[in-house]
């Protein structure tokens, strides 16, 4: 499986957030944690997936992908999600309406100018001076699924949000110290980058 785009994809998904051990541990509290503490406000969130971060976030937030299965399971869980094709003809579809963009676990799917474009292109819904966060997995993530093309480090988002016009804080190591994602799964770079006024 090397796409994003099918039902299978969005079955993977569905089925690693679901798993007991997942549940009886509350393994999600920290990465819902980090979410709020950035203080996002109305969040575009890019590539929602099955709406693990949506489902965090703001309530008027709206989340895109375009896996339909994944915005089909979105939907079932109350999430305001579309599909690419809805988004680009929908009524919340408005320049400088959303506080902040959240793209994580998006860019190391592509290679580096579709990512780019990507991002490029919901950039106007953003307003002037809201926020880009960028997500993305350390070594051991990046290996663990088999739909990732393009390792990208923390100074990659960095320079990817410069290229974009973005104003980037240093990226951080998160949950734990950057030397555990070679072997922790879910460790994960950050970025936080600012749209310019």
């Amino acid at each position: 499986m090397r796409d994003t785009r099918g039902e299978d994809y969005a079955k993977r998904l569905h089925d690693k957030e679901t798993a007991r051990w997942k549940q009886v541990l509350n393994v999600q509290a920290p990465y819902r944690w980090n979410l709020r503490r950035h203080d996002l406000g109305r969040t575009l969130d890019v590539g929602c997936g099955i709406g693990r971060n949506l489902e965090t976030l703001g309530a008027d937030s709206v989340g895109v992908d375009h896996n339909a299965t994944s915005v089909e399971l979105a939907r079932e869980r109350g999430l305001n999600a579309l599909t690419v094709e809805e988004w680009e003809k929908s009524e919340l579809r408005v320049p400088g309406a959303f506080d902040a963009m959240l793209v994580a676990h998006v860019i190391e799917h592509m290679p580096p100018a579709m990512g780019e474009q990507v991002v490029r292109d919901y950039l106007p819904y953003l307003k002037p001076g809201g926020k880009v966060l960028f997500i993305c997995p350390q070594e051991r993530g990046y290996a663990s699924d088999p739909t990732h093309v393009r390792w990208t480090t923390g100074e990659d988002l960095m320079d990817l949000s410069t290229s974009l016009g973005l104003r980037p804080e240093k990226w951080r190591s998160f949950p734990l110290p950057r030397f555990t994602g070679k072997a922790f799964t879910y460790n994960e770079f950050n970025v936080v980058a600012t749209k310019p006024a």
